[in-house]
């Protein structure tokens, strides 16, 4: 089962291949422009917090090494 980081991602894919097609009234731009940001915004912090966890692993396992 995907998760949330991967099924957004793959929405954000589809998002970009509408715009990049072009032909969407503005109406329909501005709405998957919408969308795509916050998105973004939840891949970023996705990101963010495995980078800290990963962050508090390494800090950890050098504490054992010692």
């Amino acid at each position: 089962m995907e998760n949330n980081y991967e099924k957004s991602l793959k929405r954000l894919e589809e998002i970009v291949a509408v715009l990049e097609e072009g032909g969407q009234p503005l109406e329909k731009i501005l709405e998957l422009f919408s969308e795509g940001t916050a998105l973004i915004a939840s891949c970023s912090k996705y990101l963010d917090d495995a980078e800290q966890k990963i962050t508090k692993l390494l800090d950890n396992g050098e504490k054992d090494a010692q």
